[in-house]
């Protein structure tokens, strides 16, 4: 049998569940209903959009997608869909810092 490998955060939940710290939704039927409206309004696409952008940035994308094992076109509109979801911000550089 496999070990499933968490991250900090997942086990941090796994753990906080084993300590029995959720409490369960009052009515689950309909927050199930909910969630599931968000996710589909989330992943909905239905715009094309074309860009240009440089050869180095496109193959950057690629291999984080492939590290990933998400196409990058998922990747670059998860990145976009973050930023504009407030998720993703701008930190400045070094160099602008010391402007």
């Amino acid at each position: 049998m496999t070990k499933i490998q968490l991250d900090r955060e997942e086990r941090e939940l796994l753990d906080s569940f084993e300590r029995e710290e959720w409490i369960p939704a009052k009515n689950q039927t309909r927050e199930s209903d909910r969630h599931r409206r968000y996710a589909k309004n989330t992943l909905i696409k239905d715009k094309r959009v074309n860009i240009r952008i440089s050869s180095k940035d496109l193959e950057g994308l690629r291999t984080i997608a492939v590290e990933d094992g998400i196409p990058y076109q998922t990747l670059m509109a998860s990145v976009l869909h973050k930023y504009v979801s407030g998720r993703l911000v701008e930190v400045p550089s070094r160099t602008s810092e010391s402007r």
